[in-house]
C-alpha cells in the first residue's frame, strides 16, 4: 500500500506533484520520490522519509517540465531503507519511462524469468521493477513492428494484465509521448483522475488530493482499464479485461483511505458511518446486555464509527484518547517493535474519561493487537470498571499478499483464536467484531454505482487468484517471518498467472 501521484497540464508538474504527495503522506511514510518529463528529458529525485523531508525548494525547483509523477513507499516486500528500490524507476527502452506502483504482484518469478530471456535486468527485487520492465518489453515489441500510436501503446497495457497477477495502480511516463495510467483487472488498489480548466489532469491513489489543488473529481480509472495523456494533453481510454468482476480493496475503506476520499464511487467517509450503524446494530441486538457508560474512539480512524455507535446506542461519546500527529500511523511502522513503541508515543490518556467507567472502546480494525491491548491496559490503569472492545471490521485472520504488510498468520491476533480468547489476549471484558456481509453493505450502501464484490481475503482467506493456497502462504511466511526489512516474495512458488 503506497500513494501515487500524477499530472499533466500546463504549469510546472513538481510543485503539483509534491502537493499531492502530502496529501496522500498516510499510505506510505518509508520513502518519497518524484520524476518529472521536460519535452523528451526523465528527471528523477528521491530519498528516505516523509516527502517533505525529501524534497526542498532547492530540490523541487531543479524538476523540471510540465508533466510528472510521484510515489510514498510503504514497503511490503524488499527493504524499507534500500535507496534502490525507492520509486519511480526508471528504463531506457525502447523510451525512457518512469514508473510508479502501488500494489503488490505475486508472480514475481514467473517474471523474471521472462524478463531474462528478453535480456532485461532486474537490479532490485521490488516487484515493481519488474513491472516496469514487463510494460517496457510490451511497448518495444510494438515499437519495433513500427506501431507508435496511442492504441499501439494502449495495447501494451493489455500484455502487462496478461503477464502480471496481483494489485497493480500505476502511473508512469512515457519521454515525449506522455503520461499512462492503469489498474489491475480486479481492481484492487484504486486510481482516480482529476481535470482542471478542462486540459490539465491530475491522477492520484485518492480523490483528497483534487479539491485542494484545485481540480475537479473526474471519475476513476477502471478495473483493467488504461488511459493515456499525450503531451498535448488529449486523452485516450482503452479497456481491457471488462468481463472480470471488480473486487477493489475492502481494508481501503476501512482503513488506509482519507475519509473525505471517494473510491469506485463510494465516499470513505459514508461507508465508516454505516459501519458504526451496523456495529450499533450488532452491539444493541446479540449484547443486549452489555451495560456501556461512554463510547471513547481510538483516534484518528475509528472515530466516525464510534460517533454511530454513540448515536444508536444513545450512550455519550467522549474524547478519552489524545493522538500525537506528529508520529506515524502505527499500523504502518516497520517491524513489530517499532509499532509497539509508536503506540506509547502516539496516543495519551484522559484519566477521568475512563475512572469508575464502563468503556466502549471503537477501532477501524483490530490486526495484531498491538494498540488495542496497549490501549486497554492504560484504560484499567485510569480506573476504568469494565473495558469493552468493538471493531468496525471483522477479525483478520490470513496474510494480504496486496499491499498491506498483514504477512503472517501468526502475528495476526485473530487467527486461530475464538473472540473469548481475543478478549483475554486484549485484557477486554468483551470484544464485539463486523459481520462481514454487514461490513459489504456498509460500503456499497455509500454510493450508487459501487462495488458488490470486494478484495476480502484478510477477513475470509478468500483470494481471487487459484495459486494463492497454503504452500504459497507458507513460502511467504518462511520468507518474511517477524523482519520484514530482510526479506522478499522474490522466489515464492506460483508460476502460472
Amino acid at each position: 500500500m503506497c500513494g501515487i501521484i500524477a499530472y499533466l497540464g500546463a504549469g510546472s508538474a513538481a510543485p503539483i506533484v509534491y502537493s499531492g504527495l502530502t496529501f496522500l503522506q498516510h499510505r506510505g511514510q518509508d520513502s518519497a520520490g518524484i520524476a518529472t518529463m521536460s519535452q523528451s528529458h526523465l528527471l528523477i529525485e528521491k530519498g528516505r522519509g516523509l516527502a517533505r523531508d525529501v524534497f526542498s525548494d532547492a530540490k523541487i525547483n531543479t524538476l523540471e517540465g510540465s508533466a510528472g509523477i510521484g510515489h510514498v513507499r510503504y514497503s511490503t516486500s524488499g527493504s524499507a531503507l534500500a535507496l534502490s528500490e525507492m520509486q519511480p524507476f526508471y528504463v531506457n527502452q525502447p523510451y525512457g519511462i518512469t514508473l510508479a506502483h502501488n500494489g503488490n504482484l505475486i508472480n514475481q518469478s514467473a517474471l523474471r524469468e521472462y524478463l531474462s530471456q528478453q535480456a532485461r535486468h532486474i537490479n532490485t527485487i521490488s516487484d515493481s521493477e519488474a513491472l516496469l520492465n514487463v510494460l517496457a518489453q510490451a511497448v518495444y515489441e510494438r515499437v519495433r513492428a513500427g506501431e507508435t500510436s496511442p492504441d499501439a501503446l494502449l495495447d501494451a497495457v493489455g500484455d502487462v494484465h496478461t503477464r502480471c497477477a496481483g494489485a497493480y495502480a500505476v502511473v508512469a511516463l512515457i519521454a515525449g509521448v506522455g503520461l499512462l495510467l492503469f489498474r489491475d483487472p480486479l481492481g484492487i488498489r484504486p486510481l482516480s483522475l482529476g481535470v482542471r480548466n478542462n486540459n490539465e489532469w491530475l491522477a492520484a491513489s485518492e480523490s483528497a488530493a483534487f479539491r485542494p489543488l484545485g481540480f475537479e473529481y473526474y471519475g476513476d480509472i477502471a478495473p483493467g482499464e488504461a488511459v493515456l495523456i499525450d503531451t498535448k494533453r488529449q486523452i485516450h481510454r482503452r479497456a481491457h479485461c471488462t468481463t472480470a468482476s471488480p473486487r477493489p480493496c475492502i481494508f481501503e475503506y476501512i482503513y488506509f483511505a482519507r475519509p473525505d476520499s471517494v473510491l469506485d464511487g463510494a465516499l470513505v467517509y459514508d461507508s465508516r458511518v454505516n459501519m458504526g450503524r451496523y456495529l450499533a446494530e450488532k452491539i444493541r441486538h446479540q449484547h443486549p446486555d452489555l451495560v456501556i457508560d461512554c463510547v471513547i474512539p481510538v483516534p484518528d480512524s475509528g472515530r466516525v464509527a464510534a460517533l454511530e455507535v454513540s448515536r444508536h446506542l444513545q450512550v455519550p461519546y467522549r474524547e478519552g484518547l489524545v493522538k500525537n500527529h506528529h508520529i506515524g500511523r502505527t499500523f504502518i511502522a516497520a517491524g513489530h517493535a517499532k509499532r509497539r513503541r509508536s503506540v506509547s508515543e502516539k496516543l495519551n490518556i484522559i484519566a477521568p474519561e475512563f475512572a469508575g467507567k464502563r468503556v466502549l472502546l471503537v477501532d477501524d480494525s483490530i490486526v495484531r493487537g498491538t494498540t488495542g491491548s496497549e490501549l486497554v491496559s492504560l484504560a484499567r490503569a485510569a480506573g476504568a470498571k469494565q473495558v469493552f472492545f468493538a471493531s468496525a471490521a471483522p477479525p483478520v485472520r490470513y496474510p494480504n499478499v496486496f499491499g498491506i504488510d498483514i504477512a503472517t498468520r501468526g502475528e495476526l491476533l485473530a487467527h486461530g483464536r475464538t473472540e473469548r480468547e481475543i478478549a483475554a489476549h486484549l485484557g477486554a471484558d468483551c470484544v464485539i467484531y463486523q459481520n462481514m456481509d454487514d461490513l459489504k453493505k456498509a460500503i456499497s450502501e455509500a454510493g450508487s454505482s459501487v462495488p458488490t464484490a470486494f478484495e476480502t481475503s484478510c477477513f475470509d482467506g478468500d483470494y481471487p487468484f487459484e495459486n494463492i493456497n497454503n504452500d504459497y502462504l507458507v513460502a511467504l511466511e518462511s520468507r518474511r517471518g517477524a523482519n520484514r526489512d530482510s526479506v522478499s516474495q522474490l522466489d515464492l512458488p506460483l508460476t502460472t498467472v
